[in-house]
């Protein structure tokens, strides 16, 4: 299967993925395209040197969203993309590419939604005084951190725990996480039911 990264930024969830396809740890997947919106994200040069494509989509060079997001889904096509992968891509993709790839997107977010979405989990975690947090993988629908829940992993938050120290634990989590849930995907092992379900069987 070939799996399409949407990235802008560090990528590290990335190079992650990247590794396990190497090693062969997803059933046999492989990014075949890396589509960013950032022409200055690491994230490009990462994929360089993993020899993946890439697909530089800048919002600003289209006339309206429908327009930029028909481009990277024609492209999708071409390159016959069977699983988009959502890998810190900061922006929401609308309804209708949601549609069209329907149960194929997964994101991961780092909390356990559905507490704590939006682009500060990990930082507004911090600063709340809750004992745990984590990281959460899940199938992407038309709302925002929103979605049937493929897997959650919990972390402590230890008393001496800084928000860059919190910031490197959750990275390590969502870099075992992802693979695992692309690979359960690949192997037919995750089923969607109904619009707020799933089922997942190993």
């Amino acid at each position: 299967m070939k799996i399409a990264v949407f990235a802008s930024g560090r990528g590290s969830n990335f190079s992650a993925i990247a590794r396990a396809a190497k090693k062969g740890e997803l059933a046999g997947a492989r990014i075949a395209l890396l589509v960013c919106d950032n022409p200055s994200a690491l994230v490009i040069r990462r994929a360089k040197a993993f020899k993946i494509k890439t697909l530089l989509a800048c919002r600003e060079d289209f006339c309206d969203r429908a327009s930029f997001e028909q481009a990277i889904a024609q492209r999708l096509k071409e390159e016959r993309i069977g699983l988009v992968v959502l890998a810190g891509f900061m922006r929401m993709l609308s309804a209708k590419f949601v549609k069209s790839f329907p149960s194929r997107i997964l994101n991961i977010h780092p909390s356990l939604l559905p507490a704590f979405k939006g682009s500060t989990a990990i930082r507004d975690a911090f600063i709340s005084g809750v004992g745990n947090t984590g990281v959460t993988v899940h199938f992407v629908d038309a709302l925002m951190d929103h979605g049937p829940i493929i897997l959650q992993e919990s972390l402590k938050i230890g008393r001496r725990d800084t928000l860059p120290v919190l910031e490197k634990k959750i990275h390590a989590i969502e870099h075992k996480l992802y693979p695992e849930a692309i690979r359960l995907f690949v192997k037919g092992k995750l089923k969607v039911r109904g619009r707020k379900g799933k089922a997942l069987n190993r």
